[in-house]
């Protein structure tokens, strides 16, 4: 076993200092005559070698300063992934609590749920405001700064999916189901009732400040709810070998024993149950959408309740069986071909539709959104009464509601995000969803507008989001086929969303288990579909609504983990090897030049020696304190330290078990 970072540590004399100036058989960078370069990981080696040869190497884990760790994967970690009964039964018993309220009380359901929501977002909308502004600057300023460099893995490690696919899963799995539908309907809600003091109704004004808002709700701001989440839980994983869960990410703040304990369990059950929730209030949704899409391409009268769950029964049948494949195969494919979908039937209403004009609107948009980004979060309850209620309306409750789903899809952008860099994550995550957003908006909500101002369609009498979209295609040409091609989009995007949101439930439910077991996946699989089809029973799109309500006031308690989430993902930054490195080579080579140039003048190259005490690039940093040495501290299954030898990547007192366990053994709990 080795040493704990906490026992007694050598006279910071004996350090490995830094580059001092004085001559050196083998320069920085330079190989001496007869020898090869170094590999990537050979630096590594010889450091760690050094430093066993040396009495410090006992003051750190495994013989290892935390400067040259790679990084820990949880793949490397020993951890017992069988399933958290505590956590499973404290999701049943919710879900069955708030299935008998729907039953018995459907419109109490409702009448609670309204009262609550208007509750939080009266008093509580500036802090969900606050939040998605805050929330954006400190991804931006983490993504762009020095931590930008920091892998999302282990050092050198290769990204685990395509730039393509990666982008199609994120928007599939994100916002896709909710552009496709609400791109013709959104934007015309702003478009005939305006924001109070922005534009006056039904003008060309109106028409790009509806658009400006509505990439607002749907733009950088919620996918960064999404990419905070996606961020802390991936560095955690695949950098600090964590397991994935949504505990994990507090750990810097609450310790591993409160992480792994009630506290921890009690953040994955309120996860798992906003996860639930809000996926089954999108596929009841979903089903009264594709019923609506059936009634327009076969003619047949009102859908009833049979009909919906039907639909309900193949939507689960098909998520399910895509989710057991495995993201790899399920999620990957499915992604990549209804983006090609999608992309090609926006293409189609742009050139369909009145083409000059929105190549003359887009363009205009985009400028008034960067120009009025400022002024839209400085909008406020604080210029009177009208300007609050649209924001309960509309922008607070989106807030909330990226918010509420923040724990399932920033796990799912997890998982999917391995091997990238902070920035590249940053950018990509928040960047390029938020432009197809815009694009996409742009296309659908412009048409939509453009169509009701030259009398071309009334999609302002749609009484809802389906029926404006399928009102937009009617118009177009080729109106006998494109209601097929959006039905097996909404389908395709739901399936995906639905995929992703039970593998993270499944890896919420074992612990963190990164292939959750088929029979945990189908298990909750059905768990969405009973709720759906409860609620469907109970009071159809009433009790849907009061759902939604009910997912956005859970929003609340979350919204305050996520500035705790926040500080536990600085801390974890400051002290990552990354940093670190950076610190000391600043450090060494500002000493090591003015020393150098002080000696020798221009004549100088770079060395490693030991430095004098006090003139090494270490000796204001703490190396040996638990804050830098705990996290990479191996253990075993039962959480007690075990030794490990970095330059071999094996564990010393044996073979590795294997993790995929017995899911129906008895757990610790």
């Amino acid at each position: 076993m080795s040493t704990r970072a906490d026992e007694p540590r050598p006279p910071r004399s004996t350090s490995p200092g830094t580059a001092g100036a004085a001559p050196s058989p083998s320069p920085v960078g330079v190989p001496a005559p007869g020898r090869r370069p170094a590999t990537p990981l050979g630096w590594r080696r010889s450091a760690t070698n050094f430093l066993r040869q040396t009495s410090m190497a006992g003051a750190y884990p495994h013989g290892i300063h935390p400067v040259l760790v790679p990084g820990v994967s949880v793949d490397e970690q020993r951890y017992d992934y069988r399933t958290d009964k505590v956590v499973v039964r404290l999701v049943a018993a919710s879900i069955l609590a708030f299935v008998t309220w729907g039953v018995l009380d459907p419109q109490g359901l409702s009448r609670g749920s309204e009262a609550a929501i208007v509750w939080v977002t009266t008093y509580f909308g500036w802090f969900f405001s606050g939040l998605a502004a805050v929330v954006l600057f400190s991804l931006l300023f983490i993504g762009f700064s020095r931590y930008g460099t920091i892998p999302l893995g282990l050092d050198g490690e290769e990204p685990e999916f395509s730039t393509v696919s990666w982008v199609s899963m994120l928007f599939a799995a994100g916002m896709g189901i909710g552009l496709l539908f609400f791109g013709p309907y959104e934007p015309m809600q702003y478009y005939l009732e305006p924001a109070p003091g922005t534009a006056d109704p039904e003008t060309r004004r109106a028409m790009h400040q509806a658009l400006v808002q509505t990439v607002f709700h749907w733009g950088p701001q919620a996918w960064a709810m999404y990419a905070l989440v996606g961020a802390t839980v991936a560095y955690g994983a695949y950098r600090r070998g964590r397991t994935v869960l949504m505990s994990s990410i507090f750990e810097p703040l609450i310790g591993r024993r409160g992480a792994q304990g009630l506290p921890g369990r009690l953040i994955d059950v309120f996860a798992i149950i906003a996860t639930l929730f809000g996926t089954a209030a999108a596929l009841g949704i979903g089903a009264l959408q594709i019923g609506r899409g059936l009634q327009v391409v076969t003619g047949i009268g009102r859908v009833g309740n049979g009909m919906l769950i039907a639909i309900v029964a193949f939507l689960t049948v098909a998520f399910v069986a895509s989710a057991v494949s495995g993201i790899d195969r399920g999620i990957r494919y499915l992604s990549n071909i209804n983006m090609t979908v999608a992309v090609l039937t926006a293409f189609f209403v742009f050139v369909a539709g009145p083409t000059l004009f929105l190549a003359n609107l887009t363009p205009s948009v985009v400028a008034d959104y960067l120009g009025q980004t400022l002024g839209l979060i400085a909008y406020s309850a604080s210029y009177g009464e009208k300007e609050a209620a649209f924001l309960r309306t509309w922008t607070i409750f989106y807030w909330a509601w990226w918010v509420s789903w923040s724990p399932f899809v920033g796990m799912f952008v997890a998982k999917i995000s391995r091997g990238r860099t902070l920035r590249e994550f940053v950018t990509v995550v928040i960047i390029v969803p938020s432009l197809v957003c815009l694009l996409s908006f742009c296309v659908y909500g412009g048409t939509s507008m453009w169509m009701q101002e030259s009398g071309a369609a009334d999609v302002a009498s749609a009484p809802n989001a389906q029926d404006a979209l399928f009102i937009l295609l009617d118009a177009l040409p080729f109106a006998q086929v494109t209601p097929f091609v959006v039905l097996f989009m909404l389908t395709v995007f739901f399936v995906t969303s639905a995929d992703s949101a039970s593998v993270v439930m499944g890896s919420l439910s074992q612990r963190g288990r990164p292939h959750p077991s088929a029979g945990i996946v189908v298990l909750l699989g059905l768990f969405l579909s009973a709720i759906a089809v409860v609620m469907i029973l109970a009071g159809g799109q009433e009790a849907l609504t009061g759902m939604q309500n009910l997912i956005v006031v859970s929003a609340l308690p979350f919204a305050v983990a996520m500035v705790a989430m926040m500080v536990a993902f600085a801390l974890d930054l400051r002290t990552d090897p990354v940093v670190l490195r950076r610190a000391y080579a600043d450090k060494a080579v500002g000493l090591a030049v003015r020393e150098g140039v002080r000696r020798y003048g221009d004549r100088f190259v770079l060395a490693v020696a030991v430095a004098p005490e006090g003139a090494g690039a270490g000796d204001d940093i703490d190396s040996d304190t638990r804050a830098m040495t705990e996290w990479y501290q191996r253990r075993d299954e039962h959480g007690d330290p075990v030794d490990y030898d970095y330059e071999a990547g094996r564990y010393l007192d044996g073979p590795v078990e294997d993790e995929e366990r017995d899911d129906t053994a008895p757990t610790d709990a």
